[in-house]
């Protein structure tokens, strides 16, 4: 999971446009991660098994960590990481590869992309680096046996299915089920579940592995203007000249 800035935040870029100013945000859970989170849930109360929730950052994702505990998760790792938007979707592949790797997880659920960067590439990545069977765009889960059948979203309105042995890594899509609440129960139980702190340099990755692949240049607010156009001419001239201005420069048609 991933701790983002809360969408309702009012952001305002940092002086040297690298960034947005982290100062004071309010933070949240991904929201296309807290599915993967109710998927998870939802095998482990119909098979069994373990639900252990990844992250990396700073002890800032203490409450979504707890959060994802009090609705049912058994325990959490976090990847103790100062300024983790430093790195991209390369290096935070080779983060949690490196934590989730002694684990030997029988699936590995992510969320289809993040709200702030939206890249949507961690999850190939990481079941690169893992060596594992994958799917994106995930909209329906049915574990049988050793395998894992899933239905994938994929462009223009249309699925497929596809069926994966164990173990695997789906990232799933936001809507594939609807997120629970923390019960009375779970917050109270929640007291006694363990967050585990591993730090990067204990996971032997080789610093290179975490040099960005993808810098950002700038980051600005887009420039707002307004022309007047005046068309001339016949009523066809004009209705060409508005065809041709809606399709090549509003690009709505």
């Amino acid at each position: 999971m991933k701790q983002i800035p809360d969408p309702a935040s009012a952001l305002h870029i940092r002086a040297d446009e690298l960034w947005i100013d982290e100062s004071n945000l309010v933070y949240s859970a991904n929201e296309s991660d807290t599915y993967a989170l109710e998927e998870a849930l939802l095998l482990k109360e119909a098979h069994g098994g373990e639900v252990v929730v990844v992250t990396v950052g700073s002890a800032r994702t203490t409450q979504m960590l707890k959060d994802a505990l009090a609705k049912g998760a058994g325990r959490a790792i976090r990847v103790a990481l100062e300024g983790d938007g430093d790195l991209d979707s390369n290096g935070m592949a080779h983060l949690l590869a490196a934590a989730l790797r002694e684990e030997a997880f029988d699936l590995i659920l992510t969320g289809l992309q993040s709200d702030d960067a939206g890249h949507g590439q961690l999850g190939p990545m990481l079941a690169e680096l893992l060596d594992l069977p994958h799917v994106t765009l995930v909209v329906a889960t049915d574990i049988e046996a050793a395998s894992i059948k899933v239905k994938q979203e994929l462009e223009g309105g249309w699925f497929q299915n596809v069926t994966l042995t164990l173990p695997a890594l789906l990232t799933i899509q936001s809507g594939i089920n609807k997120p629970r609440y923390a019960s009375l129960k779970g917050i109270m139980a929640m007291k006694s579940k363990k967050i585990r702190d591993v730090q990067p340099a204990g996971l032997g990755i080789d610093p290179q592995q975490l040099a960005p692949l993808q810098t950002v240049k700038r980051i600005y607010l887009p420039i707002k203007s307004k022309e007047t156009v005046f068309l001339e001419g016949s009523p066809a001239e004009v209705a060409a000249q508005l065809v041709d201005k809606l399709t090549n420069e509003a690009k709505v048609l």
